[in-house]
């Protein structure tokens, strides 16, 4: 039986079961699960192997364990957009070349950051796919990303900007803020004010934190509550197809980074490459809807709140194939990404990490699993947790 340590708050025991259920039932190798409510932590779980092979052999998993949080790192990216918006120094509805002139070709003149925030501005892919070492060296990204046609009129319609996203808002980030990188004002506006251990670019020194990830299988989840019927192609259909927008949308680097390679940790890439406990991914998606017990400070403005939980982009999804919904920079609750109610917002990570907010609840919730299993949404032990929530809420 796993050794499960940690705490819970009297009435959320169903999360540490369905956490421990994880680990015998759905091949967890390493994890940890931390829900705050009202600005109050009552969830905060760890177990399992932090520098996991295959059979979940290696270093425990302690309190203090991080892990590279895959796509669960563009609801921190999106946040420091939203928050140069909310101070005064980014017009949602400006053009993107507004602030990055250089985008301003091949079609994209209107693209605005809106567009961009809501995986509407046409350019998931590359025609060209970057090696690994261009596209962390922060230069070789931008370029190619203001070079590229848009693959659909830009605002049209919307598609999941799956690798694109890291030079997309990375590159905002940079023009608006005033030189500031993304992984420098995540550290100096996000995770210092909170005291988060997270980060978009791992510091030198906080290596030895990061749990190793190792792929997995698990047994197949059932469908998600409200899809009822299989979807005519799946995601792993298509992203099986060389010639879909998916897999080139997925493929936008060649071949995929090796994750647990330093040099691809300390690279500042927005979509993908955040690393984080799951304690402080937690405590980032509380302060975004109010303020923490202890004196941390509230992130975004109820103006801001309800713009990153206002539905941008929903339907058919242009890489993901499924239906999806997405705010402003955020996945909202829907059968594709099903999350603690209607009124929740945040971003899963391919492979099993998830952030949430639920402001109606008072819940920020975090999960990070080295164990990578076959998925981009939702995950089947990601869910169980979620639905554990739900159960004590009730």
């Amino acid at each position: 039986m796993v050794d499960v340590l940690g705490a819970v708050a009297d009435g959320f025991e169903p999360v540490r079961e369905a956490f421990v259920r994880n680990f015998e039932e759905r091949g967890e190798l390493g994890a940890a699960v931390t829900v705050y409510r009202d600005g109050r932590k009552v969830v905060d779980l760890w177990a399992g192997a932090a520098d996991a092979d295959d059979d979940g052999t290696g270093a425990a998993w302690t309190e203090d364990t991080a892990q590279v949080v895959r796509s669960a790192t563009k609801g921190v990216a999106s946040a420091c957009l939203l928050l140069l918006h909310q101070r005064g120094q980014l017009d949602l509805d400006a053009p993107v070349g507004t602030y990055w002139p250089e985008f301003k070709t091949a079609g994209k003149e209107r693209v605005t950051v809106r567009d961009a925030l809501a995986h509407r501005a046409g350019v998931p892919a590359l025609d060209t796919p970057l090696t690994p070492e261009q596209a962390t060296d922060g230069v070789s990204g931008p370029r190619a990303l203001a070079a590229q046609a848009p693959f659909w009129v830009p605002g049209s319609d919307h598609g999941y900007h799956a690798m694109t996203y890291s030079w997309l808002i990375g590159e905002l980030v940079l023009r608006a803020s005033g030189g500031r990188s993304i992984g420098r004002y995540v550290a100096e506006e996000i995770a210092r004010p909170l005291g988060l251990d997270l980060w978009v670019g791992l510091p030198a020194g906080q290596e030895a934190r990061v749990g190793r990830i190792a792929a997995i299988r698990a047994p197949e989840a059932p469908p998600a509550a409200g899809l009822r019927a299989r979807p005519k192609r799946s995601v792993s259909e298509a992203y099986d197809d060389p010639r879909s927008l998916t897999r080139q949308a997925f493929g936008a680097i060649d071949p995929l980074p090796d994750e647990n390679d330093p040099a691809y940790r300390a690279a500042e890439l927005a979509a993908s490459a955040g690393i984080a406990t799951a304690r402080s991914l937690a405590r980032f998606y509380a302060a975004l809807v109010g303020g923490l017990e202890d004196g941390g400070p509230r992130l975004f403005a109820p103006a801001t709140l309800t713009s990153a939980r206002t539905a941008e982009s929903e339907g058919p999804d242009r890489v993901l194939v499924v239906n999806t919904r997405f705010g402003l920079g955020y996945m909202l609750h829907g059968p594709s990404s099903p999350f603690l109610s209607p009124g929740s917002f945040g971003h899963p990570g391919r492979g099993g990490s998830l952030g949430f907010a639920d402001p109606d609840a008072g819940i920020g919730f975090g999960y990070v699993t080295n164990g990578m299993q076959k998925n981009v949404t939702a995950d089947p032990r990601a869910q169980a947790l979620v639905r554990a929530v739900r159960e004590c809420l009730r």
